[in-house]
């Protein structure tokens, strides 16, 4: 068996030893007589499967005591319409800040309850930059105010925590948390789903400040209430264990490993590579970014023409290099470089784009 260096932005890499201890699992998990997908959540070895990943997470990523840690489904899109659910009261004003896709696709998410206030956009520019903190509209009293701290599809991404003042910081973390250090405490929720930099799709981890669970929130059913699932140990309905179980393994990896402060060092390297090979290309290849907020995790860049984009992506997979198509919303090209992709890979994409270069340019 041969695997390719994946690129994809997720679903998306994944360390090759989890993927191998979860193989060495799944037709039995320890001397349990099943597989872990197969026994109860509310059973000793799932109950221990989930203690564990929330202990690792914490030491991880550095989340006080005073957050709480839910393990949910739905993704982040499910998060972003939870929320405002949970966070807001009735006619109250949320502020949204939008620098990318997902931040756009945030705001279709906030029910129609509450007034909705995109305190800045970067869209007139395409979204090549962000805007500058003093060009915020903030809206005194909001309930929260949003961020997306990476945008995977633009190729932005925040560089330093926005001082929003008295409101809550909201924000998505999906592709870049655990990738560099975070002060969660400047945070008031750090939402993402696991599957660009922490495990699998089909779980998203939620840290909430406690006090903010206590927030009377929308009327909503139980299974939509933050509150309900902490409670609950985010048990409160079946839970999807295996990709729970998953995301356990690739938190454990990542502190074997050396955790954030190691992971933020290789996403350094990788990230000045890619981009040297681009601005270095004499403008065969380019980013179209601000290099001020430049994504250290998605790197989206453009060919002459589409039929070059086209042979790029075809000769790349034959090269062993897969999942590098750009997002429909933008065309061209995209390195998604996240956590469990090794150095060795950026190495071989920008030989690639190298050679590339030599025989099309």
């Amino acid at each position: 068996m041969t695997r390719a260096y994946n690129f994809a932005p997720g679903p998306a890499a994944l360390p090759e030893p989890v993927l191998r201890q979860a193989q060495a699992d799944m037709l039995e998990y320890q001397d349990a007589g099943a597989s872990i997908v197969e026994l109860s959540h509310r059973g000793p070895e799932f109950v221990a499967v989930a203690s564990a990943a929330e202990a690792d997470l914490r030491k991880l990523v550095g989340i006080p005591d005073d957050y709480a840690v839910l393990f949910l489904g739905g993704g982040a899109t499910t998060q972003q319409a939870l929320l405002p659910l949970n966070l807001a009261s009735e006619g109250q004003t949320v502020d949204y800040v939008v620098t990318g896709h997902w931040g756009k696709t945030a705001l279709k998410q906030v029910d129609s309850r509450l007034k909705l206030n995109v305190a800045a956009s970067s869209e007139s520019d395409h979204f090549h930059s962000i805007p500058a903190r003093e060009t915020w509209k903030l809206t005194p009293g909001a309930a929260y105010v949003h961020v997306t701290a990476n945008e995977t599809i633009h190729g932005t991404e925040f560089r330093h925590t926005p001082d929003v003042g008295d409101a809550p910081l909201v924000a998505d973390f999906s592709s870049s948390i655990a990738s560099e250090p975070l002060d969660v405490s400047r945070y008031g929720v750090i939402y993402a789903g696991a599957q660009k930099n922490l495990g699998p799709v089909g779980v998203a981890v939620v840290i909430i400040r406690r006090d903010l669970l206590e927030r009377a929130g929308l009327p909503r059913a139980e299974i939509f209430n933050y509150g309900v699932h902490n409670k609950h140990e985010s048990m409160l309905n079946t839970p999807p264990s295996w990709n729970w179980y998953l995301a356990g393994l690739t938190f454990k990896w990542m502190l074997a490993e050396g955790g954030v402060a190691e992971f933020a060092r290789r996403s350094q390297v990788k990230a000045k590579m890619l981009y040297a090979a681009i601005d270095g290309s004499g403008g065969f290849y380019r980013n179209e970014v601000d290099p001020a907020v430049r994504s250290r995790m998605n790197v989206p860049f453009f060919l002459p023409d589409e039929t070059l984009t086209s042979k790029f992506v075809s000769e790349s997979k034959v090269a062993g290099l897969i999942s590098l198509k750009g997002h429909r919303v933008l065309g061209g090209i995209r390195a998604s470089i996240y956590n469990a992709m090794p150095v060795e890979g950026v190495r071989a994409l920008v030989d690639f784009m190298h050679d590339f270069q030599k025989r099309n340019g």
